[in-house]
């Protein structure tokens, strides 16, 4: 199955990293895209270690990065900075998508 996950706030992060972590246990493929206050999460360490899990893709809009004036310059190389066409691959992509 393939998961994707729409960050779209910067709460929620217990369930994100959750269902990121258990998603990816069960050798699922987990796409997690980040946009509107969820490029807060950038900073977020819990969060962004989520990339390196084997089977987990992250990216993140950066229309919504520079409008929210969130720094994008120590991001880490595996978060790929995109735009709505990443939400689309996403969703078009997924099995199932959750938003948060």
């Amino acid at each position: 199955m393939n998961l994707g996950i729409l960050i779209n706030t910067d709460k929620h992060v217990k369930d994100i990293v959750g269902l990121t972590k258990a998603a990816a246990s069960k050798k699922h493929e987990v796409v997690l895209f980040m946009m509107d206050n969820g490029v807060k999460l950038l900073h977020n360490p819990s969060i962004t270690a989520l990339h390196k899990i084997p089977g987990v893709s992250m990216s993140f809009c950066q229309y919504s990065a520079d409008v929210l004036k969130v720094s994008t310059k120590k991001i880490a190389k595996g978060i790929a900075a995109g735009s709505q066409f990443n939400n689309a691959e996403m969703v078009k992509s997924a099995d199932k998508v959750i938003v948060l």
